[in-house]
């Protein structure tokens, strides 16, 4: 093996070289981290933004990004929590805040595919406005929902719980539209050439409206995940967690730069990874100012390695310009 193959090689396995090392650091310093009890937690608590980092790698996938997540959950949630708290059934709840999620993601495709605006200014400002409707909803007052819905997130089918079974549907079936489905490729082909896929004849415009809205649908659901979890809505329900959606698609692989990454193990592993690492500063009492910036350290390091790679392989499928004669 050449060493650029060794290198790249190695570049690509960072992900699991990172998680492996966390693991072991962590375990070093408590041995309550690796009990089954704290594993099956961590795989529990990581359901909700799972869910969350795999829509987000369908945008990241065409090179886009979208920062309306956080605000979709909390809409999304508080519509449902309106429904709950009337009496209405749970499923009726969770398909209105699906029907939330996927509104907010085409009205994003819209302005992306259509008329054009950055994903960033796009989905930035649906940020605000989708947020801003959810505290016009709730009066920005939190709601405590009925029993119900804790039970729903407590309960468990053939001896998994049902956050994790939420997690492997969406997941299976994100993993088989990418990767056995002719749309899946194109979606790839996007995010690596944009222009390219236009002339083969790809509906950019189509399937760029498509990731929007699947990331709005995996948004409303993943919170609806966490819902069921908490079984309350505060006002601050949701915030931010679009940087935690993106910092654990990062994590698992996927390139900012569009055109690379997976759904299984990527954005799984990555959201593993981020909820390990919050796991483990727990588990050994660190303290509480020191997470954001541990966080952000191994965020920053999956970023640089990324782009390391990217640098890498545009550099060496270069071709040279001979001189003209």
């Amino acid at each position: 093996m050449s060493s650029r193959a060794a290198l790249l090689l190695l570049l690509r396995q960072s992900p699991l070289i990172l998680f492996v090392a966390v693991l072991a650091i962590f375990a070093g310093l408590s041995d309550r981290f690796l009990e089954p009890r704290n594993l099956i937690n961590i795989v529990i608590q990581s359901s909700s933004i799972t869910i969350a980092a795999i829509g987000m790698t369908f945008v990241l996938l065409t090179a886009g990004v979208d920062l309306s997540v956080g605000s979709v959950m909390f809409l999304s949630v508080a519509v449902a929590g309106k429904l709950l708290i009337s009496g209405h059934p749970l499923w009726l709840a969770l398909l209105a805040a699906i029907g939330i999620g996927a509104l907010v993601g085409f009205i994003n495709g819209m302005m992306i595919a259509r008329w054009k605006l950055i994903a960033f200014i796009a989905t930035l400002g649906t940020l605000f406005v989708v947020r801003g409707l959810g505290l016009w909803l709730t009066k920005t007052r939190a709601m405590n929902l009925p029993d119900r819905v804790t039970e729903l997130g407590a309960s468990s089918w053939l001896g998994i719980p049902m956050p994790v079974w939420f997690m492997l549907t969406i997941a299976i079936a994100s993993h088989a539209f990418l990767t056995r489905t002719v749309w899946g490729r194109h979606i790839y082909a996007i995010g690596d050439d944009l222009q390219a896929a236009r002339k083969a004849g790809v509906r950019v415009e189509r399937l760029l409206l498509l990731v929007y809205v699947v990331c709005g649908v995996c948004a409303a659901i993943s919170g609806w995940v966490a819902l069921t979890q908490t079984g309350a809505v505060s006002p601050s329900f949701g915030q931010q967690r679009e940087f935690s959606a993106i910092a654990a698609a990062v994590l698992g692989g996927t390139s900012l730069f569009g055109g690379r990454g997976n759904v299984f193990p990527g954005a799984i592993f990555g959201a593993v990874m981020f909820q390990t690492v919050e796991n483990g500063l727990v588990i050994v009492n660190a303290d509480p100012y020191l997470y954001p910036l541990i966080l952000s350290a191994i965020i920053f390091l999956a970023v640089l390695l990324d782009t390391t790679q990217s640098q890498l392989v545009r550099r060496w499928n270069r071709r040279p310009i001979r001189a003209a004669q």
